[in-house]
């Protein structure tokens, strides 16, 4: 089964909503240590990873 490229405004959407979660995190978080630090750059790997390859192919 092949897979449907996402659109430019979902792409939008998915970058806007995790932006907003690390600001909920970064806003909430009582330090900004080792740990948030490492969360957010996986998460970031986990949404633009696909979010770039949708994109270009």
């Amino acid at each position: 089964m092949k897979k449907r490229r996402l659109s430019k405004s979902q792409c939008v959407c998915i970058a806007l909503l995790w932006g907003a979660l690390c600001y909920l995190v970064l806003a909430g978080a009582r330090r900004i240590d080792g740990p948030v630090i490492l969360m957010l750059l996986l998460s970031g790997a986990l949404v633009f990873i696909p979010v770039i390859k949708s994109l270009r192919g």
